[in-house]
């Protein structure tokens, strides 16, 4: 997994708020979202509950091996929706966060509460957009484990 310097806490809508008050977080959340947690055994058999969002339809999913600079490797999940959206979901401080991808000058960028996960060929950095105006990289010299 990926460790990074400490995180802020999202935003949510306000209507999530109000409802995650009266009603609990786990059924609030879906229901202001549109999100869709279905019971969901892994390759290992351990119980999890897939993210289904019923507007996105996911075409294709593809898993690759990352080992960075400094020995860290880990697997990154790539979603490309048939609406043309692009995501990826990636491990940060012990928690598979949801990146959306995003327009960039070069490479394929994603960005997720305050990281910015950057792929370019087969190298990837992992940037902390709130550490300054140019961000040196968390996780950097990442390369995709070629089998």
């Amino acid at each position: 997994m990926i460790d990074a310097r400490s995180r802020a806490g999202g935003l949510f809508p306000i209507q999530a708020i109000r409802a995650i008050r009266s009603r609990g977080a786990r059924c609030a959340l879906a229901l202001a979202c549109g999100v869709v947690a279905a019971p969901h055994v892994d390759a290992a058999g351990a119980a999890s509950a897939p993210l289904e969002v019923r507007d996105i339809r996911v075409q294709t999913r593809h898993t690759f091996g990352y080992t960075c600079a400094d020995g860290k490797t880990f697997k990154v999940t790539y979603l490309n929706a048939a609406n043309g959206q692009s995501f990826a979901l990636v491990p940060v401080d012990g928690r598979k966060l949801l990146f959306v991808g995003v327009i960039a000058a070069s490479g394929v960028k994603y960005v997720a509460d305050r990281y910015t996960w950057w792929t370019k060929g087969p190298g990837a950095d992992l940037y902390d957009t709130m550490s300054g105006a140019s961000p040196k990289p968390v996780v950097a010299g990442c390369a995709t484990i070629m089998r």
